[in-house]
């Protein structure tokens, strides 16, 4: 892996967290999805761990697919507590908006989202639902 997928992988974590830090709170449940996430992107369990104190500049996806994969990411954990605030919906929308991907998709995947057990959105209907939005 060359250092810049690490910096990119880094980066998405880092994204993750704040995301989950945003209600001040991390849950139990927010912390092992992350770490699940960690371990499927190779990231060691102390550079995980070590990324809730540390700044890494943002670097998305270079491909729009991963980009969307990232979203869904947000998404999932945004909804692990059942407790979806303002706050929460602010800062996902603009994570989504520097991730590259187009506003209105990322709105009718955040009012879809409630139609689904959880608000847990299958990944074939998030797909589904920024490919309508594709130029």
């Amino acid at each position: 892996m060359t250092e810049s997928e690490h910096h990119e992988k880094l980066s998405l974590l880092t994204q993750l967290i704040q995301l989950a830090k945003v209600d001040s709170d991390i849950h139990d449940s927010e912390y092992q999805f992350l770490s699940a996430i960690a371990n499927q992107l190779g990231v060691s369990k102390e550079e995980f761990n070590g990324l809730f104190d540390e700044y890494i500049s943002f670097q998305p996806p270079a491909f729009e697919f991963d980009r969307i994969v990232q979203f869904h990411r947000l998404v999932l954990l945004m909804n692990i507590d059942q407790v979806v605030d303002e706050k929460q919906l602010t800062l996902i929308k603009t994570m989504g908006i520097r991730l590259g991907l187009q506003p209105l998709a990322i709105a009718e995947v955040l009012d879809t989202m409630h139609d689904y057990p959880n608000n847990m959105l299958p990944p074939d209907k998030l797909i589904a639902i920024f490919r309508t939005f594709q130029n």
